[in-house]
């Protein structure tokens, strides 16, 4: 019985004024929690609940019926027999009838499967509970860090921020700062474009004005072009990959690039690794189809252009050709995808195997977009010797699955999907490692496989961009491209080069020469640099 006393200085925390020091000595000292109260309350109740219930069941499943005279009321006295007897239930149930009680094994297996069941259920509860304050605590980092971001421009140098908001404060002083504004990425890095940040608050009227003073592209790096040997590659994509804040993709023929940046980037988010070839030390490897997502029409186009930029002629009398073996391979890889073909089958029809199958998949699948059969058809019988040099350029494009370690490559688990839609939003890396072609028309390899995956990345990148209210990714996805024209040489990198870094899709191009750019795209690059 609490005691409460009406006046004095002493008064307990019953009063409506500050308590005296003797009151808070008395709610400091002894007593029970509340909350030990609760939870020992709570325990009794679930330990009744499992009595009666398991007692219920056993009976239900040995004989059929639930057992007389268990009832929730007298369940307390029957686990308190139980506790001195855990083998007696006839004496803990003293009006039940025996026949009607199942033995002790079947009740107590019972008891035990609800207690784990229960314990499960409560670890998945404080587990899910715990991964939903951290992302809530992640997002909230990361609102923060993006107004970080927004008050300083993003690049790899902390020495040209400081000029911008200085020449906000003092527009008049803004000249000395000019020369300071080309990015630098060390010694063994070509030289680098001018910074573009420098020309816009250069005059003193724009620097005035708040609202043009921190253009939209400024939160990614300038991209650029290098041109040197591997010992002068190395270190720049070393650098570029380890210096990268946000997602992250990596193209390289140098597996070193791979084995010294892993662990850096597997502390920012998820690690995958594109090896088709096996040139990494690792077991963990992606495994892509490049059939994926093909039951848009559009994506089977082109994806079947990356799958064919490689080994593509130039020349414009064989673009007819060229042409016709895209509307092949876009067909096929449209009817594998609808149909749940493996990529293997894309083969067999490229080597002649069956190929009016093709035509009936897209003209019976009720998924097969319209018009394609039609298209697949007229391809197929039109022009017989077109059709020939069409479907051997197809089928030397995918040459490299008579290696089983590209078939394996090929054959993707649900896993692997979830984990490459998802790296981009985790903030992960993605590594696709291949084998440099010299002559990519000649002997392919894997360059199709990688030109394939490496586009779907970057397509991927820019519909996430296009549906972002600010229509660029935030943080940026970086591409670092070491030695990408014989690797994945990407078709829309010149036009990715001039928008990427509106649209959050900054990429550093790292190649031989300047000549072996222009056998690969027929666009120039902008902005090449040398050693």
């Amino acid at each position: 019985m609490r005691h409460h006393p009406q006046h004095g200085p002493g008064a307990g925390g019953h009063g409506y004024g500050p308590p005296g020091p003797g009151g808070a000595a008395r709610r400091s000292g002894g007593g029970v929690p509340d909350g030990l109260i609760a939870g020992l309350i709570g325990a009794a109740a679930a330990a009744l609940f499992l009595v009666w219930s398991s007692t219920g069941l056993a009976g239900l499943l040995a004989h059929g019926s639930w057992p007389s005279g268990v009832s929730f009321t007298r369940t307390a006295p029957a686990l308190r027999s139980l506790i001195g007897a855990p083998d007696e239930l006839s004496a803990a149930w003293p009006e039940t009838p025996p026949n009607e009680l199942s033995g002790y094994g079947l009740f107590w297996g019972l008891a035990i499967g609800q207690v784990m069941v229960l314990f499960v259920l409560g670890v998945f509860t404080v587990g899910t509970r715990a991964r939903w304050k951290a992302v809530r605590r992640a997002r909230h980092e990361e609102r923060l860090r993006q107004q970080d971001d927004r008050r300083s421009p993003y690049g790899y140098e902390d020495t040209v921020p400081p000029a911008v908001p200085h020449q906000h404060q003092h527009p008049r002083p803004a000249p000395p700062p000019v020369p300071a504004a080309p990015l630098d990425l060390g010694k063994p890095v070509p030289g680098p474009a001018p910074h573009r940040e420098a020309e816009h608050p250069a005059p003193a009227e724009d620097a005035a004005t708040p609202e043009t003073a921190v253009p939209a592209p400024r939160l990614a790096p300038t991209p650029a072009v290098f041109f040197g040997g591997p010992d002068a590659r190395r270190p720049t994509a070393l650098r570029a990959a380890r210096d990268a804040e946000g997602p992250l993709l990596v193209v390289t023929s140098d597996p070193a690039v791979w084995a010294e940046t892993k662990d850096v980037r597997a502390k920012l988010g998820p690690v995958l690794v594109y090896d088709p070839g096996h040139l990494c030390d690792t077991p963990a490897r992606l495994h892509w189809s490049p059939t994926a997502r093909c039951e848009d029409a559009a994506t089977a186009r082109d994806r079947a252009t990356a799958l064919l930029a490689p080994v593509r002629p130039h020349a414009r009398i064989d673009a007819a050709m060229a042409d016709t073996a895209e509307t092949l391979l876009h067909c096929w890889l449209h009817a594998a995808a609808v149909d749940g073909r493996p990529f293997k089958q894309v083969h067999r029809w490229a080597q002649g195997i069956n190929t009016q199958e093709s035509v009936r998949i897209l003209r019976t699948h009720t998924k097969a977009t319209a018009g394609l059969a039609g298209l697949l058809e007229a391809a197929l019988t039109a022009h017989p010797e077109r059709r020939e040099i069409a479907q051997q350029l197809v089928a030397r494009a995918l040459s490299s699955l008579s290696s089983i370690h590209i078939r394996e490559a090929c054959t993707p688990n649900r896993t692997d999907a979830l984990a490459l839609e998802s790296f981009i939003n985790e903030g992960g890396t993605l590594y696709l490692v291949g084998e440099p072609q010299e002559d990519p028309r000649a002997r392919p390899g894997a360059m199709p496989l990688l030109t394939a995956l490496a586009s779907d990345v970057v397509e991927h990148g820019r519909r996430m961009a296009a549906r972002s209210s600010a229509g660029r990714l935030d943080p940026p996805l970086t591409l670092v491209l070491e030695d990408a024209a014989a690797v994945a040489p990407l078709p829309q990198l010149p036009a990715l080069l001039s928008a990427g870094p509106v649209t959050g899709l900054p990429a550093f191009v790292l190649l031989r020469s300047p000549e072996q750019a222009r056998a690969r795209w027929q666009d120039p690059l902008p902005s090449p640099h040398g050693p």
